[in-house]
């Protein structure tokens, strides 16, 4: 199974979310996507998101996170020991997210988006100091990230797969080609030469 986690205020509309759908039903493997639309807490997004994992078991599991998905993807996979994808995750979420404590709008929809100062402990709850097993990961980092810094995902993910996209931006817009190599490295097809 394939587990994809939106980052904050996104969803399962998301362009990369969507990509991922559409490639694994063309390549016969839709059945084995999940991309849950995740609470605005922290510790339901990881309760729903366990729930889900839960149905396989971890060899056969891959998580892929996108910014605060990717900090979920890795508090997951240090849990459950399985493999996770990391795109532009975010290392140290309390920092950034703290200015938004409120009610917003989620990006994809008009619906209220609200984010509670108590969901702040929550995330740090799930703070990975360091990982184990660098190489059930891969990172996808764009140094052209506008939100997060993509050296300190460098240093984090150190020792794992690793594919520093010169430029791009922090939705990595081009993400399709850099699908196959995310899809292979989750065993769900097989690797193209590098982008």
């Amino acid at each position: 199974m394939i587990l994809y986690l939106h980052g904050f205020r996104s969803s399962p509309q998301s362009f990369k979310a969507q990509l991922i759908g559409q490639r694994l039903q063309a390549l016969g493997r839709g059945a084995e996507y999940r991309c849950p639309q995740l609470p605005a807490s922290p510790r339901h997004a990881i309760e729903l998101a366990q729930n889900l994992a839960r149905a396989c078991p971890p060899s056969a599991l891959t998580l892929i996170g996108s910014s605060l998905g990717g900090y979920y993807a890795t508090w997951l996979a240090e849990q459950m020991g399985c493999r996770a994808v990391v795109l532009n995750p975010a290392i140290t979420p309390l920092r950034d997210l703290e200015k938004y404590v409120g009610v917003g709008t989620a990006f994809h929809s008009d619906q209220p988006f609200e984010f509670k100062a108590e969901y702040l402990a929550e995330l740090r709850a799930l703070a990975v100091e360091r990982i184990t097993e660098a190489p059930r990961y891969f990172l996808l980092a764009a140094t052209g990230d506008e939100v997060l810094d993509w050296r300190q995902m460098v240093s984090h993910y150190a020792g794992a797969r690793q594919c520093v996209i010169d430029g791009s931006d922090h939705g990595l817009s081009d993400f399709a080609q850099y699908l196959d190599q995310v899809l292979a490295f989750c065993g769900a097809a097989p690797e193209k030469s590098e982008a």
